[in-house]
């Protein structure tokens, strides 16, 4: 049986943190950002943390 292959795609947008939660960076943050509120933008700014709910659903996608 082959080795299973991690999601490219997903391994591209998301980083493990030595703790073992996963960060991403925010969407809708490229476009049309004069209509944005500041507090708006200043939040999308900072690195999301990915819910533990979430986990069980990208554990296989990101198998190492």
């Amino acid at each position: 049986m082959p080795k299973m292959k991690s999601n490219r795609s997903l391994m591209k947008r998301i980083k493990v943190t030595g703790t073992g939660k996963v960060k991403y960076v925010h969407a809708y943050k490229g476009h049309h950002a004069p209509y944005k509120t500041p507090k708006q933008s200043r939040q999308l700014r900072r690195a999301g943390m990915l819910d533990r709910t979430d986990y069980k659903r990208i554990k296989f996608m990101i198998v190492k």
